[in-house]
């Protein structure tokens, strides 16, 4: 993408210190659209993502996760170990240079760390801070540990989800994780639009499980208004009847039909050849259909069995019919529709080389919505943004750099050089430049947190 055209975000300044998925995702959507957002990461304690699948050629090292890279497009990054004096006062200067300060760790962490609200609104008063969480700010289960799993079950998410028969599954993905940076994003956007506005800041407290329970509002108000209460009922709709996946051609071949009213059933039956047993009395009001399901499930099976999903698929829609293949991972990259979207654009990764990326939901007339770059590796962007952004003079980056790396050489023994180097100068031992270039500039120090 051209990135000398103007984008939406351009001149947003973001310093995101969150991790895992909610607010690296909600900060990768400004990213994308031109926001220049500062990835603060610890080598000490390194995002849990740099440790999960999927890696490149299946070669397992915390640089070639894919789940990372895509979570944080369009980004830069800065490495900083926030147990060291030293780079708490980056971090406080990385804070009075942004617009947005984002912020995804258990309630009074920031505060251990002297990098709170109230301290960053007396650098910045008119800072945005976003700072989101499991259950919120407050409240007694504000300090509740856990992750998209927990907060899908407490939200109520795993007693709809799975059969009636056997216990509550769950959505597949942790939940809240997936739809909570829809919200959070828009809410950031319209922070920084007041901002815009008004020149005033705020702390947004940002719970996650309250973020999911909107998409859980049907179900709510059910049992507000009818003491309903919605519970289990594997693939299929409380309201609407024939809908589930059906069988098909192959092995493990299916394709998904939904009949939400009687003219669908009526063209259903078109499709199935007008057959006898779907002109039975029983099924021709869709409560008739709710109670035989199964019955109803049974004939459909036995047609979809003869055919492959695309066949099911193509006949079903020509006809007005809801269906849609049922596909794998492999699949979506083959499909013609996805590829026409560009759905999947490539981008360069300085570690694993060009790689598929996740697209964006929507597309804009004559812009490119993607990502604009690979996500950084760990503190890539160091000098970048020392120099630049904080205006941090070479001999404060030298001083910072000798103290840090003293501790860390004799805290974490990880690495090997000589007394000389370490008090030697910086511009005599290439081997100290290129250890400042490629590990965590000077703030690393083993079994530290920076959460």
């Amino acid at each position: 993408m051209d990135t000398s055209d103007k984008l939406p975000f351009d001149g947003v300044k973001i310093a995101d210190f969150s991790w895992v998925w909610v607010g690296p995702t909600s900060t990768k959507y400004l990213a994308d659209h031109g926001a220049t957002v500062v990835r603060v990461e610890s080598l000490s304690r390194p995002d849990i993502l740099h440790s999960l699948g999927p890696h490149k050629n299946r070669e397992t090292a915390p640089t070639r996760t894919h789940a990372f890279s895509d979570f944080n497009t369009s980004k830069l990054g800065l490495s900083l170990n926030l147990k060291t004096p030293e780079a708490t006062e980056i971090a406080k200067r990385l804070i009075s240079w942004a617009d947005v300060y984002v912020e995804s760790f258990t309630p009074g962490t920031m505060a251990g760390l002297g990098i709170d609200y109230e301290v960053a609104k007396q650098l910045n008063p008119s800072i945005i801070m976003v700072s989101t969480c499991l259950m919120g700010q407050t409240g007694p289960a504000s300090e509740f540990a856990g992750y998209g799993f927990h907060a899908g079950a407490v939200a109520g998410f795993y007693e709809i989800t799975g059969w009636p028969e056997l216990a509550p599954d769950g959505p597949w993905i942790a939940y809240t994780d997936v739809v909570t940076p829809r919200i959070l994003s828009a809410i950031i956007m319209a922070a920084v639009d007041h901002k815009r506005r008004t020149g005033q800041g705020q702390h947004i407290d940002a719970s996650q499980l309250e973020m999911g329970l909107q998409f859980l509002a049907p179900q709510i108000i059910d049992f507000t208004a009818n003491n309903q209460i919605v519970t289990r009922n594997g693939n299929r709709s409380s309201t609407s009847a024939p809908q589930g996946a059906y069988p098909c051609v192959g092995e493990d071949q299916w394709c998904a039909i939904a009949i939400e009213s009687d003219e669908e059933w009526a063209a259903l039956g078109s499709v199935l050849g007008s057959p006898d047993w779907a002109a039975d009395g029983r099924f021709a009001t869709n409560s008739g259909r709710l109670e035989n399901h199964d019955e109803i499930d049974g004939h459909i099976s036995q047609w979809t069995s003869a055919l492959t999903p695309q066949e099911v698929m193509l006949l079903c829609q020509a006809e007005d019919v809801p269906a849609g293949v049922v596909q794998r991972s492999s699949d979506l990259f083959k499909d013609p529709q996805m590829a026409h979207r560009e759905m999947f654009p490539e981008l360069d990764d300085p570690e694993v080389g060009r790689v598929p990326y996740t697209g964006h939901l929507f597309k804009i007339h004559d812009y490119d919505s993607g990502p604009r770059f690979a996500a950084p590796m760990m503190g890539q962007h160091n000098e970048l943004i020392l120099k630049e952004f904080l205006g941090m003079t070479e001999d404060e980056m030298v001083s910072l750099t000798r103290a840090g790396l003293s501790q860390a050489f004799k805290d974490q023994g990880e690495f090997e050089m000589s007394n000389a180097v370490m008090q030697g100068g910086y511009d005599e031992h290439p081997e100290f430049q290129r250890t400042l270039r490629v590990l965590d500039l000077t703030f690393k120090v083993k079994g530290a947190r920076n959460d």
